[in-house]
């Protein structure tokens, strides 16, 4: 044991040495994740898009209609830089791009509707934006069903109800919303944070290949499995042990920005999700090894399937569309992917606060990928004693 322990700490200084004389290793390590953190924190900044360019098509110009459109200007997501009685001149400014949605009220409508007639409200979204675009599609919908409250309320004014009674038929219920788990909106809370461990552990699937595939294409492979004492998993060991000392400290210190300095929900408490952090940085470098063993010696093709596969899990993740509702090999699929496990233990910790039995299925999922090199044992052992660098 003790021998083995002195085998790591020699083949781990060999490895710190390695990144001394290759700076490209610190870059990718250490920089590019550092501003994954940087671009997508100030990228989302606002929390929530605000103030969207829309357009104003008020063809009828009634008292009750220019109510309407100050009340939708008001709103949060809603900015009206365009006004105008001609619908041509609004399309021609979405066309340009200028606008994101069109809210039209045509001529006579207001007075089809005090005369019990209805009469229609048309708006426009340009979805090749789909964020902004759904944003206004709410707004605007509240608006339209706003309408309609309006002039039932202006008709029975005028037929001498009183405001009492007008608002028990128009909003006989009230309704009270209540978002758990992340009640600002914020999109950054749910895409930051799926979206910079996401790249992380992208960049850790890769530098693994990439690590050990450089032992191969430099003709070292048999030093370091001699430096082992012939033990593969000691020479696995004492290589990617810095990289997970690095992206350990990366994890955490993405953890510390986001839920200390920047405040997310974070109802597990922040040492809970740096150990699901650390959890998930070990089952990437599992994953990594996992594809290096699938293509001994060709760094290239190992490198290849990471990036596949790695970028694939964002899709599979189940943050941007939910995995229930995909076909079932793309279910079975999702659950080899690290950062899919990952999601569904910080929603159901950070996000819910829910009690560790809810995420144990994912938890042992990560131990189950950092594990599953284990049965390609063979593999990594013939190929530090017999395979050659594979251009």
């Amino acid at each position: 044991m003790r021998k083995a322990l002195r085998n790591i700490w020699l083949i781990t200084r060999r490895e710190l040495n390695t990144f001394s004389r290759r700076p490209i290793f610190i870059v990718i390590m250490f920089v590019a994740p550092l501003g994954f953190l940087v671009f997508f924190t100030s990228l989302m900044s606002a929390g929530l898009p605000t103030k969207l360019p829309a357009a104003l098509v008020d063809e009828d110009n009634t008292h009750v209609t220019r109510q309407l459109t100050r009340i939708l200007g008001t709103m949060e997501e809603t900015q009206f830089v365009l006004q105008t009685n001609s619908f041509t001149e609004a399309r021609q400014a979405m066309q340009r791009g200028e606008i994101y949605a069109i809210f039209r009220i045509p001529k006579g409508t207001t007075e089809a509707a005090l005369t019990q007639r209805q009469p229609v409200i048309s708006y426009y979204t340009n979805d090749a934006y789909f964020i902004p675009a759904s944003l206004l599609m709410k707004d605007m919908r509240k608006l339209s069903e706003m309408a309609g409250l309006a002039i039932t309320r202006e008709t029975m004014r005028a037929r001498g109800f009183s405001d009492d009674q007008i608002m028990g038929t128009v909003q006989p219920i009230v309704i009270e919303s209540h978002p758990l788990g992340n009640p600002q909106l914020n999109y950054s809370v749910v895409l930051s944070n799926l979206l910079v461990p996401g790249l992380l552990m992208l960049v850790i699937m890769l530098t693994t290949s990439y690590a050990l595939g450089m032992e191969w294409k430099r003709g070292c492979q048999k030093k370091l499995y001699s430096m082992s004492g012939n033990n593969v998993w000691v020479a696995i060991l004492g290589k990617l042990m810095p990289q997970t000392a690095l992206y350990t400290i990366l994890m955490w210190l993405i953890d510390l920005v986001f839920y200390s300095y920047l405040q997310f929900p974070c109802a597990c408490g922040i040492p809970r999700m740096m150990l699901w952090g650390f959890l998930a940085v070990i089952a990437s470098q599992g994953f990594g090894l996992l594809m290096f063993e699938a293509f001994p010696g060709h760094m290239r093709m190992a490198m290849s399937a990471c990036s596949l596969l790695g970028v694939m899990q964002f899709s599979l993740a189940g943050f941007s569309f939910p995995v229930s509702a995909m076909d079932v090999p793309f279910q079975w699929l999702s659950n080899i992917f690290p950062l899919h496990h990952y999601f569904l233990i910080y929603v159901n910790q950070a996000l819910n606060g829910y009690p560790i039995s809810y995420v144990w299925t994912s938890v042992v999922a990560l131990i189950a990928i950092l594990l599953l090199p284990q049965l390609f044992y063979f593999r990594l052992r013939d190929a530090f004693l017999y395979k050659e660098y594979v251009p």
